[in-house]
Protein backbone atom coordinates (compact mmCIF):
# COMPACT_ATOMS: atom_id res chain seq x y z
CA UNK A 1 0.00 0.00 0.00
CA UNK A 2 1.20 3.75 -1.07
CA UNK A 3 2.04 5.54 2.36
CA UNK A 4 1.11 9.44 1.51
CA UNK A 5 4.12 11.37 2.19
CA UNK A 6 4.64 13.86 5.60
CA UNK A 7 3.94 13.03 8.82
CA UNK A 8 0.18 12.38 9.52
CA UNK A 9 -1.13 12.92 13.52
CA UNK A 10 0.58 10.34 15.76
CA UNK A 11 -2.45 8.14 15.71
CA UNK A 12 -2.60 7.11 12.26
CA UNK A 13 -2.49 3.24 10.93
CA UNK A 14 -2.49 0.75 8.73
CA UNK A 15 -3.31 -2.49 8.55
CA UNK A 16 -1.77 -5.82 6.21
CA UNK A 17 -3.06 -8.60 6.01
CA UNK A 18 -0.28 -11.21 4.73
CA UNK A 19 -1.78 -15.33 4.16
CA UNK A 20 1.00 -17.39 3.65
CA UNK A 21 0.84 -21.23 2.83
CA UNK A 22 -0.51 -22.40 6.69
CA UNK A 23 -1.54 -19.13 8.94
CA UNK A 24 -2.88 -15.60 7.79
CA UNK A 25 -0.71 -12.90 9.71
CA UNK A 26 -2.52 -9.30 9.81
CA UNK A 27 -0.22 -6.17 11.62
CA UNK A 28 -1.14 -2.93 12.63
CA UNK A 29 2.02 -0.39 11.63
CA UNK A 30 1.75 3.45 11.99
CA UNK A 31 2.70 5.98 9.51
CA UNK A 32 6.58 5.39 10.54
CA UNK A 33 6.42 2.10 9.59
CA UNK A 34 6.25 0.67 13.93
CA UNK A 35 4.96 -2.37 14.34
CA UNK A 36 1.98 -1.48 16.60
CA UNK A 37 -0.02 -4.83 16.42
CA UNK A 38 0.32 -8.15 15.57
CA UNK A 39 -2.01 -11.35 15.10
CA UNK A 40 -1.79 -15.01 13.70
CA UNK A 41 -4.51 -17.68 12.82
CA UNK A 42 -3.56 -21.36 11.47
CA UNK A 43 -5.36 -22.24 8.20
CA UNK A 44 -6.97 -25.65 6.88
CA UNK A 45 -5.17 -27.23 3.83
CA UNK A 46 -6.31 -30.47 2.37
CA UNK A 47 -4.17 -32.86 0.27
CA UNK A 48 -6.21 -35.71 -1.41
CA UNK A 49 -3.97 -37.16 -3.14
CA UNK A 50 -0.48 -36.74 -4.19
CA UNK A 51 0.46 -33.44 -5.35
CA UNK A 52 -3.04 -31.99 -5.17
CA UNK A 53 -2.92 -29.55 -2.05
CA UNK A 54 -5.98 -27.38 -1.76
CA UNK A 55 -7.77 -24.63 0.34
CA UNK A 56 -10.86 -22.33 1.36
CA UNK A 57 -11.40 -19.26 0.12
CA UNK A 58 -14.37 -19.01 2.67
CA UNK A 59 -11.49 -20.66 5.38
CA UNK A 60 -8.74 -17.83 4.73
CA UNK A 61 -11.30 -14.83 4.07
CA UNK A 62 -12.63 -15.84 7.95
CA UNK A 63 -8.77 -16.16 9.39
CA UNK A 64 -8.59 -12.61 8.01
CA UNK A 65 -11.29 -11.30 9.98
CA UNK A 66 -10.02 -12.61 13.20
CA UNK A 67 -6.45 -11.51 12.81
CA UNK A 68 -7.73 -7.93 11.65
CA UNK A 69 -10.62 -7.58 15.29
CA UNK A 70 -7.26 -8.53 16.99
CA UNK A 71 -5.00 -5.88 15.79
CA UNK A 72 -6.97 -3.40 16.21
CA UNK A 73 -8.14 -4.25 19.81
CA UNK A 74 -8.24 -1.01 21.40
CA UNK A 75 -7.32 1.34 18.61
CA UNK A 76 -9.68 4.62 17.86
CA UNK A 77 -11.07 2.88 14.19
CA UNK A 78 -11.31 6.64 13.26
CA UNK A 79 -7.28 6.98 12.99
CA UNK A 80 -7.06 3.83 9.99
CA UNK A 81 -6.28 5.12 7.27
CA UNK A 82 -5.78 2.28 5.05
CA UNK A 83 -6.00 -1.51 4.75
CA UNK A 84 -4.02 -4.08 2.20
CA UNK A 85 -3.63 -7.62 1.14
CA UNK A 86 -0.93 -10.18 -0.05
CA UNK A 87 -1.61 -13.83 -0.33
CA UNK A 88 0.33 -17.08 -1.93
CA UNK A 89 -0.55 -16.78 -5.63
CA UNK A 90 -2.82 -19.81 -4.85
CA UNK A 91 -5.96 -20.08 -7.95
CA UNK A 92 -9.45 -19.22 -6.02
CA UNK A 93 -12.18 -20.61 -8.42
CA UNK A 94 -15.90 -18.91 -8.02
CA UNK A 95 -19.11 -19.34 -9.84
CA UNK A 96 -20.96 -16.48 -11.40
CA UNK A 97 -22.92 -15.36 -8.43
CA UNK A 98 -19.07 -15.48 -6.69
CA UNK A 99 -20.02 -18.94 -5.09
CA UNK A 100 -17.55 -21.37 -4.28
CA UNK A 101 -16.77 -24.13 -6.87
CA UNK A 102 -15.43 -27.48 -6.15
CA UNK A 103 -11.59 -27.98 -7.56
CA UNK A 104 -11.59 -31.39 -6.68
CA UNK A 105 -13.03 -35.06 -7.73
CA UNK A 106 -14.55 -35.47 -4.53
CA UNK A 107 -17.41 -32.39 -5.54
CA UNK A 108 -16.38 -30.47 -2.10
CA UNK A 109 -17.28 -26.83 -3.14
CA UNK A 110 -15.89 -25.89 0.01
CA UNK A 111 -12.51 -26.58 -1.15
CA UNK A 112 -12.08 -23.98 -4.14
CA UNK A 113 -8.90 -23.08 -3.99
CA UNK A 114 -5.74 -24.65 -5.78
CA UNK A 115 -2.41 -23.66 -3.59
CA UNK A 116 0.70 -22.81 -4.99
CA UNK A 117 2.20 -26.10 -4.83
CA UNK A 118 -0.18 -27.85 -6.09
CA UNK A 119 1.64 -30.46 -8.83
CA UNK A 120 -1.15 -31.66 -10.75
CA UNK A 121 -1.07 -30.15 -14.01
CA UNK A 122 2.21 -31.70 -14.90
CA UNK A 123 0.75 -32.83 -18.46
CA UNK A 124 -0.79 -29.50 -18.89
CA UNK A 125 2.61 -27.54 -18.17
CA UNK A 126 4.66 -30.14 -20.66
CA UNK A 127 2.35 -29.30 -23.60
CA UNK A 128 1.88 -25.65 -22.89
CA UNK A 129 5.78 -25.26 -22.80
CA UNK A 130 5.94 -27.51 -26.29
CA UNK A 131 3.97 -24.61 -27.63
CA UNK A 132 7.11 -22.65 -27.35
CA UNK A 133 4.99 -19.43 -27.45
CA UNK A 134 6.39 -15.62 -27.53
CA UNK A 135 4.75 -15.32 -23.86
CA UNK A 136 7.13 -17.80 -22.49
CA UNK A 137 10.26 -15.67 -22.80
CA UNK A 138 8.65 -13.60 -19.79
CA UNK A 139 8.66 -16.43 -17.23
CA UNK A 140 12.52 -17.83 -18.38
CA UNK A 141 11.90 -19.53 -21.10
CA UNK A 142 9.79 -22.43 -19.84
CA UNK A 143 6.57 -22.30 -17.67
CA UNK A 144 6.13 -23.52 -14.02
CA UNK A 145 3.64 -25.90 -13.38
CA UNK A 146 2.29 -23.69 -10.11
CA UNK A 147 1.50 -21.00 -12.62
CA UNK A 148 -2.35 -20.51 -13.22
CA UNK A 149 -2.60 -21.34 -17.07
CA UNK A 150 -1.52 -24.91 -16.49
CA UNK A 151 -3.88 -25.35 -13.30
CA UNK A 152 -7.14 -23.64 -15.24
CA UNK A 153 -6.31 -26.07 -18.05
CA UNK A 154 -6.34 -28.95 -15.82
CA UNK A 155 -9.99 -27.94 -14.43
CA UNK A 156 -11.12 -27.62 -18.13
CA UNK A 157 -9.87 -31.00 -18.74
CA UNK A 158 -10.97 -33.00 -15.09
CA UNK A 159 -13.69 -31.05 -13.80
CA UNK A 160 -15.66 -29.75 -16.78
CA UNK A 161 -18.90 -30.51 -15.29
CA UNK A 162 -18.65 -29.89 -11.72
CA UNK A 163 -16.14 -27.10 -12.22
CA UNK A 164 -15.50 -25.32 -15.85
CA UNK A 165 -18.58 -25.25 -16.95
CA UNK A 166 -20.22 -23.25 -14.10
CA UNK A 167 -17.25 -21.09 -13.39
CA UNK A 168 -17.86 -17.18 -13.41
CA UNK A 169 -14.04 -15.65 -11.68
CA UNK A 170 -10.92 -16.98 -11.57
CA UNK A 171 -8.99 -15.08 -8.93
CA UNK A 172 -5.22 -14.96 -7.90
CA UNK A 173 -5.68 -15.01 -4.06
CA UNK A 174 -4.50 -11.97 -3.44
CA UNK A 175 -7.51 -10.28 -5.88
CA UNK A 176 -9.86 -12.64 -4.35
CA UNK A 177 -9.23 -10.86 -1.05
CA UNK A 178 -9.25 -7.57 -2.28
CA UNK A 179 -12.63 -8.40 -4.56
CA UNK A 180 -13.82 -9.52 -1.14
CA UNK A 181 -13.26 -6.09 1.21
CA UNK A 182 -14.68 -4.25 -1.85
CA UNK A 183 -16.26 -5.48 -4.10
CA UNK A 184 -14.27 -4.50 -6.96
CA UNK A 185 -13.34 -7.54 -9.03
CA UNK A 186 -10.57 -5.85 -10.43
CA UNK A 187 -6.97 -7.68 -10.80
CA UNK A 188 -3.45 -6.27 -9.83
CA UNK A 189 -0.48 -5.75 -12.38
CA UNK A 190 1.45 -8.06 -9.77
CA UNK A 191 -0.82 -11.05 -10.05
CA UNK A 192 -1.84 -11.12 -13.57
CA UNK A 193 1.64 -10.01 -14.89
CA UNK A 194 3.72 -12.75 -12.37
CA UNK A 195 1.50 -15.83 -12.36
CA UNK A 196 -0.97 -15.53 -16.09
CA UNK A 197 1.02 -14.09 -18.43
CA UNK A 198 -0.47 -10.63 -18.64
CA UNK A 199 1.97 -8.01 -20.23
CA UNK A 200 2.40 -4.83 -18.55
CA UNK A 201 2.57 -3.04 -22.03
CA UNK A 202 0.63 -5.22 -24.23
CA UNK A 203 -2.45 -7.18 -22.08
CA UNK A 204 -3.39 -10.57 -22.76
CA UNK A 205 -2.24 -12.33 -25.71
CA UNK A 206 -5.21 -13.89 -27.31
CA UNK A 207 -2.69 -16.03 -28.97
CA UNK A 208 -1.80 -17.92 -26.20
CA UNK A 209 -4.83 -18.71 -24.77
CA UNK A 210 -5.98 -20.04 -28.39
CA UNK A 211 -2.85 -22.42 -28.34
CA UNK A 212 -3.00 -24.22 -25.13
CA UNK A 213 -6.74 -24.44 -25.63
CA UNK A 214 -8.61 -22.24 -22.91
CA UNK A 215 -9.71 -19.90 -25.88
CA UNK A 216 -13.37 -19.56 -24.24
CA UNK A 217 -11.19 -17.57 -21.52
CA UNK A 218 -11.01 -14.77 -24.83
CA UNK A 219 -14.71 -14.47 -24.05
CA UNK A 220 -16.55 -11.15 -22.69
CA UNK A 221 -12.92 -9.54 -22.49
CA UNK A 222 -11.18 -12.18 -20.65
CA UNK A 223 -13.95 -11.08 -17.72
CA UNK A 224 -13.27 -14.38 -15.93
CA UNK A 225 -9.65 -13.48 -15.30
CA UNK A 226 -9.51 -9.88 -15.26
CA UNK A 227 -10.31 -7.02 -17.54
CA UNK A 228 -9.75 -4.27 -15.20
CA UNK A 229 -5.73 -4.18 -13.85
CA UNK A 230 -4.51 -2.17 -11.40
CA UNK A 231 -1.01 -1.38 -10.40
CA UNK A 232 -0.23 -2.80 -6.79
CA UNK A 233 -1.12 0.35 -4.19
CA UNK A 234 -3.48 1.66 -5.82
CA UNK A 235 -6.88 2.42 -4.32
CA UNK A 236 -10.05 0.23 -4.99
CA UNK A 237 -13.29 1.35 -5.88
CA UNK A 238 -15.22 3.26 -3.04
CA UNK A 239 -12.77 1.14 -0.43
CA UNK A 240 -14.25 -1.20 1.98
CA UNK A 241 -17.66 -1.85 2.13
CA UNK A 242 -20.25 -2.41 4.79
CA UNK A 243 -20.40 -5.60 4.59
CA UNK A 244 -16.75 -6.28 4.61
CA UNK A 245 -15.79 -3.55 7.44
CA UNK A 246 -18.66 -5.44 9.90
CA UNK A 247 -16.74 -8.58 8.76
CA UNK A 248 -13.31 -7.47 9.93
CA UNK A 249 -13.84 -5.04 12.62
CA UNK A 250 -12.77 -1.62 10.88
CA UNK A 251 -14.77 1.15 9.75
CA UNK A 252 -16.55 0.65 6.24
CA UNK A 253 -14.78 3.10 3.48
CA UNK A 254 -11.34 3.52 4.21
CA UNK A 255 -9.19 3.06 1.57
CA UNK A 256 -8.05 -0.92 0.23
CA UNK A 257 -5.11 -1.33 -2.05
CA UNK A 258 -5.02 -3.36 -4.81
CA UNK A 259 -2.60 -6.55 -3.71
CA UNK A 260 0.57 -7.97 -3.80
CA UNK A 261 1.66 -11.57 -4.32
CA UNK A 262 3.06 -12.22 -0.56
CA UNK A 263 6.68 -13.15 -1.69
CA UNK A 264 6.75 -9.63 -4.13
CA UNK A 265 5.06 -7.85 -0.82
CA UNK A 266 8.52 -8.99 1.07
CA UNK A 267 10.58 -8.14 -1.60
CA UNK A 268 9.05 -4.76 -1.72
CA UNK A 269 9.58 -4.00 2.03
CA UNK A 270 13.11 -4.78 2.43
CA UNK A 271 14.30 -3.90 -0.86
CA UNK A 272 14.18 -0.82 -0.62
CA UNK A 273 15.45 -0.56 3.05
CA UNK A 274 17.72 2.36 4.72
CA UNK A 275 20.98 0.25 5.03
CA UNK A 276 23.06 3.75 6.26
CA UNK A 277 25.68 3.28 8.64
CA UNK A 278 25.56 -1.11 8.52
CA UNK A 279 29.01 -1.06 6.65
CA UNK A 280 27.04 -2.63 3.47
CA UNK A 281 28.26 -3.56 -0.09
CA UNK A 282 25.20 -1.85 -1.22
CA UNK A 283 25.58 1.39 0.35
CA UNK A 284 25.15 4.29 -2.25
CA UNK A 285 24.52 1.61 -4.73
CA UNK A 286 21.27 1.46 -6.81
CA UNK A 287 18.58 -0.71 -5.78
CA UNK A 288 19.47 -2.85 -8.63
CA UNK A 289 22.55 -4.04 -6.52
CA UNK A 290 20.08 -5.80 -3.90
CA UNK A 291 18.22 -9.38 -4.44
CA UNK A 292 14.97 -9.93 -2.02
CA UNK A 293 14.62 -13.39 -0.82
CA UNK A 294 11.71 -14.30 0.67
CA UNK A 295 11.86 -17.78 2.74
CA UNK A 296 9.38 -19.39 4.09
CA UNK A 297 7.08 -22.29 3.39
CA UNK A 298 9.46 -21.71 0.12
CA UNK A 299 11.78 -19.15 -1.13
CA UNK A 300 11.91 -16.48 -3.67
CA UNK A 301 14.75 -14.37 -5.04
CA UNK A 302 13.24 -11.03 -5.88
CA UNK A 303 15.99 -8.85 -8.13
CA UNK A 304 15.08 -5.91 -10.24
CA UNK A 305 16.70 -4.17 -12.76
CA UNK A 306 16.27 -0.72 -15.06
CA UNK A 307 16.15 -2.85 -18.17
CA UNK A 308 14.47 -5.98 -19.11
CA UNK A 309 17.13 -8.96 -18.18
CA UNK A 310 15.86 -12.58 -19.51
CA UNK A 311 17.56 -15.23 -17.34
CA UNK A 312 16.59 -18.70 -18.55
CA UNK A 313 14.94 -20.72 -15.80
CA UNK A 314 14.10 -17.55 -13.85
CA UNK A 315 10.77 -15.80 -14.14
CA UNK A 316 9.95 -12.61 -15.46
CA UNK A 317 11.34 -10.03 -16.49
CA UNK A 318 8.01 -8.72 -15.30
CA UNK A 319 7.46 -5.16 -15.33
CA UNK A 320 6.29 -2.73 -12.56
CA UNK A 321 5.05 -5.90 -10.85
CA UNK A 322 7.18 -5.29 -7.71
CA UNK A 323 8.93 -1.82 -7.65
CA UNK A 324 7.31 0.66 -9.91
CA UNK A 325 9.06 0.99 -13.05
CA UNK A 326 12.01 -1.78 -12.64
CA UNK A 327 11.76 -5.18 -14.22
CA UNK A 328 11.34 -7.64 -11.78
CA UNK A 329 13.44 -11.21 -12.37
CA UNK A 330 11.88 -13.80 -9.53
CA UNK A 331 13.88 -16.85 -8.64
CA UNK A 332 12.69 -19.42 -6.39
CA UNK A 333 12.73 -22.71 -4.52
CA UNK A 334 9.38 -24.88 -4.48
CA UNK A 335 10.28 -25.90 -1.10
CA UNK A 336 12.48 -24.74 1.64
CA UNK A 337 10.70 -24.62 5.00
CA UNK A 338 8.79 -27.16 4.10
CA UNK A 339 12.28 -29.18 3.50
CA UNK A 340 13.67 -28.93 6.37
CA UNK A 341 10.52 -30.00 8.71
CA UNK A 342 10.36 -33.00 6.20
CA UNK A 343 14.22 -33.87 6.87
CA UNK A 344 13.67 -33.03 10.34
CA UNK A 345 10.17 -34.34 11.31
CA UNK A 346 11.13 -37.53 9.38
CA UNK A 347 13.78 -38.82 11.88
CA UNK A 348 13.62 -41.46 13.86
CA UNK A 349 14.82 -39.75 16.83
CA UNK A 350 12.54 -36.47 15.84
CA UNK A 351 10.28 -37.91 19.11
CA UNK A 352 13.20 -37.42 21.10
CA UNK A 353 14.21 -34.17 20.10
CA UNK A 354 10.91 -32.70 20.32
CA UNK A 355 10.72 -33.43 24.13
CA UNK A 356 14.42 -32.17 25.05
CA UNK A 357 13.15 -28.67 22.63
CA UNK A 358 10.14 -28.89 25.09
CA UNK A 359 11.63 -29.04 28.53
CA UNK A 360 14.07 -26.13 27.64
CA UNK A 361 11.00 -24.20 26.06
CA UNK A 362 12.91 -23.86 22.70
CA UNK A 363 12.02 -24.45 19.32
CA UNK A 364 12.87 -27.59 17.34
CA UNK A 365 15.73 -25.50 15.40
CA UNK A 366 16.61 -23.31 18.50
CA UNK A 367 17.62 -26.31 20.15
CA UNK A 368 19.15 -27.99 16.89
CA UNK A 369 21.46 -24.47 16.32
CA UNK A 370 22.83 -25.12 19.71
CA UNK A 371 23.33 -29.03 19.92
CA UNK A 372 25.34 -28.01 16.71
CA UNK A 373 27.48 -25.76 18.54
CA UNK A 374 27.61 -28.25 20.96
CA UNK A 375 29.02 -31.15 18.83
CA UNK A 376 31.16 -28.53 16.51
CA UNK A 377 34.06 -28.90 19.44
CA UNK A 378 36.97 -26.10 17.53
CA UNK A 379 35.70 -26.06 13.95
CA UNK A 380 33.16 -24.09 12.16
CA UNK A 381 29.69 -25.47 12.67
CA UNK A 382 29.54 -25.86 8.37
CA UNK A 383 32.51 -28.13 8.50
CA UNK A 384 30.48 -30.68 10.11
CA UNK A 385 28.91 -31.65 7.06
CA UNK A 386 31.96 -32.40 4.78
CA UNK A 387 31.30 -36.04 4.52
CA UNK A 388 27.17 -35.43 4.01
CA UNK A 389 25.71 -33.78 0.98
CA UNK A 390 21.95 -32.79 0.04
CA UNK A 391 20.11 -31.91 -3.22
CA UNK A 392 17.07 -30.17 -1.99
CA UNK A 393 14.47 -30.60 -5.31
CA UNK A 394 12.46 -32.82 -3.61
CA UNK A 395 9.55 -31.21 -5.13
CA UNK A 396 11.14 -30.16 -8.53
CA UNK A 397 13.43 -27.43 -9.44
CA UNK A 398 11.72 -24.13 -9.92
CA UNK A 399 15.24 -22.00 -10.59
CA UNK A 400 17.48 -22.00 -12.31
CA UNK A 401 17.06 -25.50 -13.92
CA UNK A 402 12.96 -25.05 -14.02
CA UNK A 403 12.77 -28.80 -14.13
CA UNK A 404 10.33 -30.26 -12.04
CA UNK A 405 10.96 -33.86 -12.40
CA UNK A 406 14.14 -33.27 -10.56
CA UNK A 407 14.52 -35.11 -7.08
CA UNK A 408 16.18 -34.77 -3.40
CA UNK A 409 19.39 -36.44 -2.45
CA UNK A 410 21.31 -37.13 0.36
CA UNK A 411 24.51 -38.58 0.03
CA UNK A 412 26.62 -39.74 2.63
CA UNK A 413 24.83 -41.23 5.40
CA UNK A 414 25.53 -43.60 8.20
CA UNK A 415 23.60 -46.64 10.03
CA UNK A 416 23.59 -44.55 13.20
CA UNK A 417 20.39 -42.46 14.12
CA UNK A 418 21.05 -40.64 17.13
CA UNK A 419 20.69 -36.55 17.83
CA UNK A 420 23.61 -35.63 15.92
CA UNK A 421 23.05 -37.30 12.73
CA UNK A 422 19.95 -35.56 12.79
CA UNK A 423 21.49 -32.09 13.53
CA UNK A 424 23.93 -32.95 11.33
CA UNK A 425 21.16 -33.82 8.59
CA UNK A 426 19.72 -30.36 9.63
CA UNK A 427 22.80 -28.38 8.68
CA UNK A 428 23.43 -30.12 5.37
CA UNK A 429 19.72 -29.42 3.79
CA UNK A 430 20.06 -25.41 5.34
CA UNK A 431 23.53 -25.97 3.35
CA UNK A 432 21.79 -27.10 0.45
CA UNK A 433 19.07 -24.80 0.55
CA UNK A 434 21.47 -21.58 0.64
CA UNK A 435 23.60 -23.58 -2.45
CA UNK A 436 20.35 -23.61 -4.54
CA UNK A 437 20.07 -19.49 -3.78
CA UNK A 438 24.18 -19.67 -4.94
CA UNK A 439 23.07 -21.10 -8.16
CA UNK A 440 20.11 -19.14 -8.87
CA UNK A 441 22.57 -15.75 -8.19
CA UNK A 442 25.13 -17.11 -10.44
CA UNK A 443 22.09 -17.71 -13.23
CA UNK A 444 21.03 -14.15 -12.50
CA UNK A 445 24.59 -12.73 -12.65
CA UNK A 446 25.74 -14.38 -15.77
CA UNK A 447 22.83 -12.69 -17.42
CA UNK A 448 23.22 -9.37 -16.81
CA UNK A 449 22.51 -8.82 -12.90
CA UNK A 450 25.03 -7.69 -10.45
CA UNK A 451 24.48 -8.42 -6.70
CA UNK A 452 26.14 -7.60 -3.49
CA UNK A 453 23.91 -8.11 -0.82
CA UNK A 454 20.83 -10.78 0.09
CA UNK A 455 18.35 -9.06 1.95
CA UNK A 456 16.17 -11.60 3.98
CA UNK A 457 12.75 -12.04 5.08
CA UNK A 458 10.27 -14.79 6.21
CA UNK A 459 10.17 -16.97 8.49
CA UNK A 460 13.61 -18.57 8.22
CA UNK A 461 15.48 -15.45 8.74
CA UNK A 462 14.39 -15.76 12.03
CA UNK A 463 17.29 -18.84 12.08
CA UNK A 464 20.71 -17.64 12.87
CA UNK A 465 21.80 -20.74 11.24
CA UNK A 466 19.65 -20.26 8.23
CA UNK A 467 21.12 -16.72 7.70
CA UNK A 468 25.15 -17.51 8.15
CA UNK A 469 24.83 -20.22 5.77
CA UNK A 470 23.44 -18.11 3.34
CA UNK A 471 25.91 -15.23 4.08
CA UNK A 472 28.87 -17.79 3.59
CA UNK A 473 27.79 -19.94 0.70
CA UNK A 474 26.60 -17.16 -1.31
CA UNK A 475 29.52 -15.07 0.08
CA UNK A 476 27.10 -12.06 -0.05
CA UNK A 477 26.98 -9.86 2.97
CA UNK A 478 23.05 -10.88 4.16
CA UNK A 479 20.15 -8.43 6.01
CA UNK A 480 17.60 -9.97 8.11
CA UNK A 481 14.93 -7.38 7.32
CA UNK A 482 12.36 -6.19 9.43
CA UNK A 483 9.22 -5.92 7.35
CA UNK A 484 6.83 -3.52 8.65
CA UNK A 485 10.42 4.99 -3.02
CA UNK A 486 9.38 6.93 0.23
CA UNK A 487 7.42 4.89 1.96
CA UNK A 488 9.79 1.69 1.17
CA UNK A 489 12.97 3.56 2.67
CA UNK A 490 10.69 5.02 5.43
CA UNK A 491 8.98 1.84 6.26
CA UNK A 492 11.83 -0.93 5.95
CA UNK A 493 13.79 -1.46 9.19
CA UNK A 494 17.55 -3.48 8.90
CA UNK A 495 17.84 -6.11 11.14
CA UNK A 496 20.93 -7.58 11.74
CA UNK A 497 23.33 -7.60 9.55
CA UNK A 498 25.47 -11.06 9.08
CA UNK A 499 28.99 -11.06 7.11
CA UNK A 500 30.30 -13.83 5.52
CA UNK A 501 33.12 -16.16 7.23
CA UNK A 502 35.56 -15.63 4.01
CA UNK A 503 37.94 -17.82 5.87
CA UNK A 504 35.71 -20.82 4.87
CA UNK A 505 35.36 -19.76 1.36
CA UNK A 506 37.33 -22.62 -0.23
CA UNK A 507 35.77 -25.53 1.91
CA UNK A 508 32.22 -23.94 0.55
CA UNK A 509 33.76 -23.62 -2.96
CA UNK A 510 34.39 -27.65 -2.87
CA UNK A 511 31.06 -28.16 -1.06
CA UNK A 512 29.47 -26.00 -3.86
CA UNK A 513 31.14 -28.32 -6.67
CA UNK A 514 30.01 -31.29 -5.22
CA UNK A 515 26.23 -30.09 -5.08
CA UNK A 516 26.35 -29.38 -9.27
CA UNK A 517 27.71 -33.21 -9.12
CA UNK A 518 24.77 -34.37 -7.34
CA UNK A 519 22.30 -33.33 -10.36
CA UNK A 520 24.61 -33.75 -13.24
CA UNK A 521 24.98 -37.65 -12.04
CA UNK A 522 20.98 -37.40 -11.03
CA UNK A 523 20.52 -36.42 -14.74
CA UNK A 524 22.87 -39.07 -15.89
CA UNK A 525 20.99 -41.81 -13.82
CA UNK A 526 17.85 -40.86 -15.35
CA UNK A 527 19.34 -41.51 -18.69
CA UNK A 528 20.76 -44.86 -18.26
CA UNK A 529 17.12 -46.01 -16.65
CA UNK A 530 15.18 -44.62 -19.61
CA UNK A 531 18.15 -46.11 -21.96
CA UNK A 532 17.31 -49.93 -24.08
Amino acid sequence: MEVPGGDREPGSYYVGVDVGTGSVRAALVDQRGTLVAFADQPINQWEPQFNHHEQSSEDIWAACCVVTKKVVQGINLNRIRGLGFDATCSLVVLDKEFRPLPVNHEGDPHRNIIMWLDHRAISQVHRINETKHSVLQYVGGVMSVEMQAPKLLWLKENLRETCWDKAGHFFDLPDFLSWKATGVPARSLCSLVCKWTYSAEKGWDDSFWKVIGLEDLIANNYNKIGNKVLPPGASLGSGLTPEAAKDLGLPAGIAVAASLIDAHAGGLGVIGADVRGHGLACEGQPVTSRLAVICGTSSCHMGISKNPIFVPGVWGPYFSAMVPGFWLNEGGQSVTGKLIDHMVQGHAVFPELQAKATARCQSVYAYLNSHLDLIKKTQPVGFLTVDLHVWPDFHGNRSPLADLTLKGMVTGLKLSQDLDDLAILYLATVQAIAFGTRLIIEAMETAGHSISTLFLCGGLSKNPLFVQMHADITGGKTEASFTYLEAMARMSKVGKVVFPRCEDKRYYDKKYQVFLKLVEHQKEYAAIMKGD
